[in-house]
């Protein structure tokens, strides 16, 4: 099979409604969350000032497989975008494989962005438990998720930009701390980067590189919802454009302010945008923040719950999945797809409530590197799908610039990723779980396809 140009509709069609600022900002919206918010401070913590190396090496990643999923994207917009493209390069079992890996791991971040999120309210408004606060969350944001794709669309544009903003307004008050510009208030200057850059040497590098790489998981959405919106081969090119930039500014930017103000052994790291802003002595300043990080693991969560239920959707249309998953609303919305998707979140929550503290360290740590190998396979289908077009003179709206040599490069810095994560005895515990979980649901895959044939 080949990529075309044009988009392949299914028999049973989702909505086609979304903008283009909508994708744009369901990109920001699914990256900008518990990421950047919670895990920014393990970083600096594990790593220290050279955490900016692992945001780097991260950064340089995602966006090579971002260029890679934009040029399938626009070609073949579909609900399960790498997964399909997977299917068309590597076969149905790595085709599936990826989709419900893929699936699994938004499952697992969207329990825990419920909870991150109820822990920061809970921090600020100690009045309604952590578990009661997630399940609250966990209904509201179903009810979002069932409405019809353009009012999720616009809830999540408007979210996107409120924490956005913030961001901005963060790191302009970061700036002029470190710059000494505010009243009464001694700038720390570089002293935490330069006296002390990697205290951890390259093992704390290489544990702060899988809490990075957490962080930026989420950014493929925009390949998913690419199927949804008005023209795909224009909006995809748009969005893979600014997401990439605005991420890699909003993450680094923050990182570095956040690294120069707080030592690696500071308790503030635990809520580290908080903890700058107590800093720079502004009133209010880190309930307010807090609020904000509330706001965008919310967004992140909404996000990642529309993601995750497109994706058991184009599994069950190609047969990978019960039939029933690929039912739609008179809104052409998948319902039943929403609410398997979110199932695991309600689990969670009452987990918490048995098992107070425990369940979110858990959930990160489950999910940690799950991520790169979706990000292996986008660059893999790409390079086999990209040489495939241009031997049938396919003609592609969308052309990844500096074919074959970028993906090629993506691919030996994923290969340099796993090397190094291996030499560390934390992240190759982490990787060996990934690789056992990947193995497993690609022999349940191969084995259900068996069945089903006979």
């Amino acid at each position: 099979m080949t990529m075309k140009s044009t988009a392949e509709r299914p028999a049973q069609e989702l909505g086609h409604t979304m903008k283009p600022r909508q994708l744009t900002m369901m990109g920001l919206g699914s990256a900008i969350g518990a990421g950047l918010f919670l895990g920014s401070g393990a970083g600096v913590q594990a790593a220290g000032p050279a955490v900016l190396i692992s945001y780097l090496v991260a950064g340089t990643l995602i966006i090579l497989v971002m260029w890679a999923l934009g040029e399938m994207a626009a070609a073949h917009p579909n609900s399960g975008a790498f997964s399909v493209y997977a299917q068309k390069a590597l076969g149905q079992t790595a085709g599936a494989t990826v989709g419900w890996l893929w699936w699994l791991q938004l499952v697992v971040v969207i329990a825990a962005e419920a909870l991150g999120a109820a822990g920061l309210l809970f921090s600020v408004w100690p009045v309604i438990p952590v578990w009661a606060l997630s399940l609250v969350f966990m209904v509201v944001f179903t009810a979002i998720n069932l409405a019809g794709v353009k009012n999720f669309g616009e809830f999540e544009f408007w979210f996107a930009i409120l924490k956005v903003a913030a961001i901005v307004i963060f790191l302009a008050i970061g700036a002029a701390l470190l710059l000494g510009w505010l009243p009464d208030v001694a700038s720390p200057g570089l002293a935490n980067i330069t006296s002390d850059f990697a205290p951890a040497g390259l093992g704390g590098i290489a544990t702060a590189l899988f809490v990075v790489i957490f962080a930026f998981g989420g950014t493929e959405i925009v390949s998913v919802a690419a199927a949804e919106t008005e023209n795909p081969e224009h909006s995809v090119a748009q969005a893979i454009r600014t997401v990439v930039w605005r991420i890699l500014v909003f993450y680094i930017g923050s990182v570095f302010v956040i690294a120069a103000v707080l030592p690696s052994t500071s308790e503030a790291l635990a809520s580290p945008f908080a903890g700058v802003l107590d800093m720079a002595r502004i009133p209010g300043a880190g309930t307010a923040i807090t609020l904000v990080a509330v706001v965008a693991l919310l967004s992140a969560l909404n996000a990642n719950l529309y993601g995750a239920s497109r994706m058991v959707f184009s599994l069950s249309e190609r047969g990978e999945a019960p039939r029933i998953l690929s039912r739609l609303t008179r809104a052409r919305v998948p319902a039943v797809a929403v609410g398997v998707s979110v199932a695991f979140g309600f689990l969670a929550a009452v987990l918490e409530l048995l098992f107070p503290e425990q369940i979110l360290p858990a959930l990160f740590q489950l999910v940690g590197s799950t991520c790169l190998v979706v990000w292996g396979t986008a660059l893999v289908s790409q390079l086999i799908l990209r040489r495939r077009a241009d031997r049938d003179g396919t003609v592609l709206p969308l052309r990844m610039k500096g074919f074959p040599g970028l993906t090629l490069f993506g691919l030996v810095l994923l290969a340099l990723i796993f090397a190094v994560g291996f030499s560390n005895p934390d992240s190759s515990r982490q990787l060996f779980s990934t690789l056992a979980l990947v193995a497993g649901i690609a022999a349940a895959c191969w084995i259900g396809a068996r069945l089903t044939r006979k």
